[in-house]
């Protein structure tokens, strides 16, 4: 039997940034420049004692709120984040825990950024296909706001954080299973979207000592040598990372209708990862997609890494543009360099 998504709910933080506090801070940006280049009119932030779980955790809570399944219902739990509570125990399994899971479910973190959405159906699906699962609870939530350092308003003006909850079921046998995918990973381009300090190849400053240049992060090396300690800090090299999303994303979306044989008119929705309305203008463009077929909601939350696109689902259900039955398209890209795509039946 196929898997299906049954449904979605997410949860954003309390505490909003938006771009009237960013241009109060940064004079040499206007609210109106904000918007115009990202597409965004406000941000959420995790409070300083709120991790990736905990947003998780409230998107769940929705989840069972609105009877989409029961905590004793879940066979399998999939966690994707960048910003996990500790380097172990696995979150997922202190979630397992929060969540009243049964003992008998897997639970295990996938470590993937704004392709992580596309991977976990990938995953979820080959769980409930070979029958190793019949229900499975795919979690997407990052704290990117925690690795920003405040007068880096080029990214502060672009990620917030959030978190998603996508319920996965067996279908029945007239449904149309999610699939097929595509999947893609350049390793090369890791140094232009990287927190290179905190991890064990390059370990964090000390409580005590002095912040530095988010300049000063760059490309992953294997030496250890003598660098000094430093925060873990958010690094992007902008014009880097639109290279590679506008050189990337349409050979993944020929690459997918290739197999499937189909063509963008069989499609009724594209979904990309939402990273900013002036890359993806520039990829619905490029690639010739009619603007009624191409979804963005990012301006209430901004850049939410692997949250985004589910959000992007759960809004575009919720404004009437996707209906059961429709064919979706969906296509993540990012931080690794790391991307995917997909295609699936909207079923809830």
């Amino acid at each position: 039997m196929p898997a299906i998504i049954q449904a979605i709910e997410y949860h954003l933080p309390e505490s909003v940034l938006d771009n009237a506090q960013l241009a109060q801070e940064n004079p040499a940006w206007t609210v109106e420049k904000i918007q115009s280049k990202t597409g965004i009119l406000e941000r959420h932030v995790s409070a300083p004692d709120e991790c990736a779980s905990d947003l998780a955790a409230q998107a769940v809570a929705r989840l069972f709120e609105q009877g989409a399944c029961r905590p004793d219902e879940i066979d399998f739990l999939l966690f994707c984040t960048q910003s996990p509570d500790y380097f172990l125990p696995t979150t997922a399994c202190l979630l397992q825990e929060r969540l009243g899971l049964r003992k008998s479910v897997g639970a295990l973190d996938i470590n993937l950024g704004c392709s992580g959405f596309i991977y976990g159906l990938g995953l979820a699906k080959g769980l409930i296909e070979t029958g190793q699962a019949n229900t499975v609870l795919l979690l997407t939530a990052d704290t990117y706001t925690k690795f920003i350092q405040p007068r880096d308003f080029s990214v502060r003006s672009l990620f917030g954080d959030a978190a998603a909850a996508t319920l996965l079921t067996r279908g029945s046998s007239d449904d149309e299973s999610i699939g097929p995918f595509v999947y893609g990973t350049d390793g090369s381009g890791a140094g232009n979207l990287i927190v290179k300090y905190g991890g064990l190849r390059h370990p964090s400053e000390s409580a005590s000592s002095p912040a530095v240049p988010v300049a000063a992060a760059s490309a992953p090396t294997n030496s250890n040598s003598d660098e000094q300690p430093q925060p873990p800090t958010l690094y992007m090299n902008g014009p880097e990372i639109f290279a590679f999303t506008l050189g990337a994303v349409p050979k993944s979306v020929n690459a997918l209708l290739a197999r499937t044989g189909l063509t963008l008119d069989d499609i009724d929705l594209v979904v990309f990862h939402q990273a900013n309305e002036y890359m993806l203008e520039h990829l619905r463009a490029k690639m010739k997609i009619p603007k009624e077929k191409f979804f963005v909601s990012m301006s209430h939350c901004g850049n939410t890494v692997s949250s985004s696109i589910p959000i992007a689902l759960r809004d575009a259900c919720s404004a009437g543009r996707l209906v059961t039955g429709n064919r979706v398209m969906l296509v993540g890209f990012g931080v690794g360099y790391s991307w995917g795509a997909t295609l699936l039946r909207w079923a809830v």
